[in-house]
């Protein structure tokens, strides 16, 4: 396989794990559905997929280097299998490159999703929310102080 189609490969393989771990990642998961399906490609791959995903997840949100590399790299052999076989050209793999730094471009100027889920019965008052907050950051008070004498 040419260098550069390996480079492509290599680059949409990395965004794609990185998105595994997003928000964004039920998009990322139809979009790779939508394009293995026009490469003809089993149900398997979707399922590869989510298999993938959830090695990620287990590993926590510091999943080691290790872990994320060797995710990217099946996926990078899997798209240049696709790419050999014919059922995918380089403007294929091309595009499917642009869309998912699209998507991850997106999803990192996005904050992340809060759900809540309240239960054990009707809540007739105020509901608080306990735990800790970081990142955030308030403006000054613009009110005046008044001086007490």
């Amino acid at each position: 396989m040419d260098a550069e189609l390996a480079a492509m490969a290599a680059s949409g393989a990395t965004t794609l794990v990185s998105l595994m771990v997003t928000d964004s990642w039920a998009h990322a998961r139809a979009l790779m559905g939508r394009f293995l399906a026009r490469a003809g490609a089993d149900t398997t791959a979707i399922t590869g997929l989510d298999d993938a995903r959830t090695r990620l997840l287990l590993t926590g949100a510091g999943a080691d280097e290790h872990t994320t590399s060797g995710i990217a790299a099946e996926w990078q052999t899997h798209l240049c299998r696709l790419v050999e076989s014919g059922a995918l050209t380089g403007e294929d793999l091309n595009a499917l490159g642009a869309s998912l730094r699209r998507l991850a471009a997106a999803a990192a100027g996005r904050p992340a999703t809060v759900h809540n889920t309240v239960s054990g019965g009707t809540q007739h008052g105020p509901i608080v929310q306990a735990g800790t907050v970081t990142g955030l950051a308030l403006p000054p008070d613009p009110s005046p102080r008044r001086q007490q004498g």
